[in-house]
């Protein structure tokens, strides 16, 4: 895959760079997975396998990814297929890359189309149109009106399908002004409103008081530690997982990111700089908002049981039935729903891009071309998550867990050790404002990878008897389409290996 283009994009500044960094990784699970996961697992004590996880599993491969996408991008190549033909001389390593491309295009499937929910009920809260029970009702009564509503929503109806519509299509302008102009304006504009709406909500939920709690109760609830969990392997489990999942890592979307700065540029400090965004999202603010207004609406005995309902109960039905209750509830959902947009908007149109840049790069195609093919396979493949529910779980196990996990193993060994450790530790630190502690050269060759293979083999232990068990003709279907699609990238990379004159 040879053959450095005449022209390629870049970012136009620095700060937009971080920005669009910092709205990859900030997307649903930050507000949503994360409040959740600390709540189920040890509250406060869950913090300690968390930022243990983020110093030896995160940090290091979200400086991996910075890397191997500004050594492609030197070299004419933003997605992992191109990248990866450098990196390891070897005829098998661009079919490994394609799991950079199969990651991210079938997340994006039924993403975006969870992406458009949070639109649909923006505007639901803002007109009034979501439920208005009786305050006074028990709490299962209370909340069963919207429980119904996202029931209704979701089969798909007609509004939801026009609401997905729109959010194809708002993506889909963002990637036909390219990177500068485009996914970079768009940053700067979502990531600081998305913190503004964040903040506001997050002080009017802490002044939340009702007869049953306070948000301080709730802050209380969620951060109290149980250190007796720290002896359960599932919450170290948990813990790692959060951590992964929260930057965006093994969805090659950071590489694509990487591979349009300059190659000199620094990723160290950069690298640093949008995880700490990330985190402040995540800890400190989705944190302070979901769960501690559960508990001051439904009290602390009952709080449990609202975490353990799931992110899209926790997301459309608790909260909104929380805020209807409050002063000025319409105005707060239409927050809660757009702050959720954006920070979904922001990760979609990430994961969109590395099937984008590997059409321009190894077919030569222009943006328009590779952004309409792009956008018209996803809107095919979402019919499938869109009208069948089940084939969402089956989707977001295989894409969204087993192989991110896996081709993120793959990453650190490539890099680290087919590509050699040396030179891979000496092009993280090129062009940096610092230089990453030396620690770090031992825990991305030896603890980083163990550690995504104990993740690897603990979740397949764990997961893969309840999937493979899973016969329904929905759960079939999304399997065979996710062969097909693995197999159409596949050819996919042979045509362009063709094309180039190498060795297929």
């Amino acid at each position: 895959m040879a053959g450095t283009p005449e022209f390629r994009e870049q970012w136009s500044t620095k700060l937009g760079l971080i920005l669009a960094m910092a709205g990859n990784a900030v997307g649903l699970g930050n507000f949503l997975r994360f409040p959740t996961q600390a709540a189920e697992n040890g509250g406060g004590a869950f913090m300690i396998p968390y930022m243990i996880a983020m110093l030896l599993i995160a940090i290091p491969l979200m400086w991996t990814e910075w890397a191997i996408g500004r050594y492609g991008g030197a070299k004419g190549h933003g997605a992992t297929p191109g990248i990866f033909k450098f990196l390891w001389k070897n005829p098998i390593s661009k079919y490994i890359g394609v799991l950079g491309l199969f990651v991210p295009f079938v997340v994006l499937c039924y993403y975006i189309y969870i992406e458009s929910w949070t639109l649909g009920y923006a505007i639901f809260s803002l007109f009034g149109v979501l439920p208005h029970p009786d305050p006074s009702l028990p709490q299962n009564q209370y909340l069963k009106p919207f429980a119904d509503f996202l029931s209704w929503y979701t089969k798909p109806s007609f509004v939801a399908y026009l609401f997905f519509l729109i959010t194809i299509a708002f993506n889909a302008f963002i990637l036909y002004k390219g990177v500068s102009g485009g996914i970079e304006k768009f940053a700067k504009v979502a990531i600081p409103t998305l913190f503004i709406l964040a903040a506001v909500l997050m002080i009017r939920v802490i002044l939340i008081e009702t007869p049953n709690g306070t948000a301080v109760q709730g802050l209380d609830f969620l951060w109290h530690p149980d250190f007796s969990q720290l002896l359960n392997p599932q919450v170290w489990l948990a813990a790692a997982g959060q951590v992964f999942f929260t930057l965006s890592l093994g969805f090659g979307a950071i590489i694509t990111y990487a591979s349009y700065i300059r190659e000199d540029d620094d990723i160290v400090a950069s690298g640093l700089s949008s995880a700490s965004l990330n985190e402040l999202a995540e800890v400190i603010l989705g944190g302070s908002i979901a769960i501690p207004a559960a508990v001051a609406f439904f009290g602390v005995m009952n709080a449990q049981n609202v975490a353990e309902s799931g992110a899209f109960n926790l997301a459309f039905v608790s909260l909104p039935a929380i805020f209807s209750n409050l002063t000025g509830g319409g105005i707060l959902g239409f927050f809660w729903f757009f702050l959720l947009f954006f920070a979904g908007a922001t990760s979609s149109v990430a994961i969109s891009m590395p099937v984008i840049t590997f059409l321009q790069d190894e077919f030569k195609l222009s943006r328009t071309v590779a952004v309409t093919a792009t956008v018209i396979f996803t809107f095919l493949v979402a019919q499938i998550p869109i009208f069948l529910p089940k084939a969402l779980d089956e989707m977001d196990f295989w894409a969204g867990t087993f192989f991110v996990v896996l081709f993120a193993l793959l990453e650190v060994v490539v890099f680290f050790w087919l590509f050699e450790s040396k030179k891979a530790w000496e092009e993280i630190n090129r062009g940096g404002l610092f230089r990453v502690p030396r620690f770090y050269y031992y825990v991305l060759k030896f603890v980083t990878p163990v550690a995504l293979f104990i993740i690897l083999i603990a979740w397949s232990v764990e997961m893969f008897p309840k999937v493979l068990s899973t016969t329904s003709m929905e759960a079939w279907i999304a399997r065979l389409v996710m062969i097909f699609i693995l197999l159409l990238l596949f050819f996919m990379v042979y045509l362009a290996s063709k094309r180039n004159g190498e060795t297929a």
